[in-house]
């Protein structure tokens, strides 16, 4: 079969030691440079929220670039949600 192209729109829940002030920038970045459309709905030290848009491949970079994270934080788990179902 051909490449799936479908964009999807999920909701990613990242729990540990997160040093918000820093990880959101660099959450920001990576996502940029993924071409991912995000927002980030929640931050704190312990839990980060962020919606994303966009191919699954390129989603599913961004959740293995987020629990490598840059070298000040400490991802515990990340969690993934679907906010709008596939069609096809």
């Amino acid at each position: 079969m051909g490449q799936d192209t479908s964009h999807l729109q999920e909701r990613m829940t990242i729990v540990g030691d997160l040093k918000a002030a820093s990880f959101i920038p660099w959450i920001r970045r990576h996502a940029a440079k993924l071409g991912l459309s995000h927002t980030i709905s929640h931050a704190s030290s312990m839990r980060i929220e962020l919606e994303l848009s966009g191919p699954e491949d390129l989603i599913d970079m961004m959740e293995v670039g987020c629990s490598l994270g840059p070298i000040d934080v400490w991802v515990e788990s990340i969690e993934r949600t679907a906010m709008i179902g596939e069609t096809g």
